[in-house]
């Protein structure tokens, strides 16, 4: 019994996860121009099958024959007081910080980040 439970909690705790990541997959159908060890992203940029690299939005994506998978790198900050704080994201360090509306010099508390 115990055992079962368990193993239920870790299926369960998996699922929270995947729930919660911040992926997409981009389906296309392959031109016939390309290489055939080569995908075209939506900016027309070619990318070699399953070497990843990373956007300008904080994005690893690889491809593969269906198509292009991302996720996001950048944690988001959840929980903070939203009246009176904001979030800024930071492309060139793919973070976020949290600060007050009325002085953006003083950081505000976040108890929770998002993946």
């Amino acid at each position: 019994m115990r055992n079962t439970l368990l193993g239920s909690l870790v299926v369960f705790a998996s699922l929270l996860v995947l729930c919660n990541t911040q992926c997409y997959v981009e389906l296309y159908d392959k031109n016939p121009e390309d290489p055939p060890d080569e995908c075209r992203d939506l900016d027309g940029v070619t990318h070699k099958l399953n070497m990843p690299w990373m956007t300008e939005n904080c994005y690893r994506c690889s491809c593969d024959e269906t198509g292009i998978h991302c996720c996001n790198t950048a944690a988001i900050p959840g929980g903070f007081d939203t009246t009176k704080c904001k979030k800024i994201f930071h492309k060139d360090t793919c973070s976020y910080s949290v600060v007050e509306l009325e002085n953006p010099d003083k950081e505000c508390p976040v108890s929770s980040w998002i993946l």
